[in-house]
């Protein structure tokens, strides 16, 4: 007596996108009763944001928001000057200015 077997064929992985290969754990925060949110360290890390960065906050859908980080364009040409200019920012040292005023 013969007995046929299926052989179980295996799924191709899916192809992640770009947005699953960026895609981190999924953690939880709660609204506090002044409308505060605290984001967990692992998605600034990821995201790159660091403490005194500016989001803009964008509503995308019903209880969905979007932060973007949000960039001045003037502060950004005066980085970009400083950084292009060595020695700008050791000639601006205001600590020594200052002190050299009180003498």
């Amino acid at each position: 007596m013969t007995t046929l077997v299926k052989a179980r064929a295996k799924k191709p992985a899916p192809q992640k996108t770009a947005p699953d290969r960026q895609r981190q754990k999924v953690s939880r925060t709660k609204v506090s009763r002044k409308n505060q949110i605290t984001l967990p360290v692992a998605a600034l890390a990821a995201a790159h944001v660091t403490p005194g960065d500016v989001l803009r906050v964008e509503v995308v859908a019903d209880g969905v928001f979007r932060l973007i980080r949000d960039s001045d364009p003037s502060r950004a040409a005066l980085e970009q000057l400083i950084g292009s200019m060595p020695g700008l920012s050791a000639a601006a040292n205001l600590e020594e200015l200052r002190n050299e005023w009180e003498r």
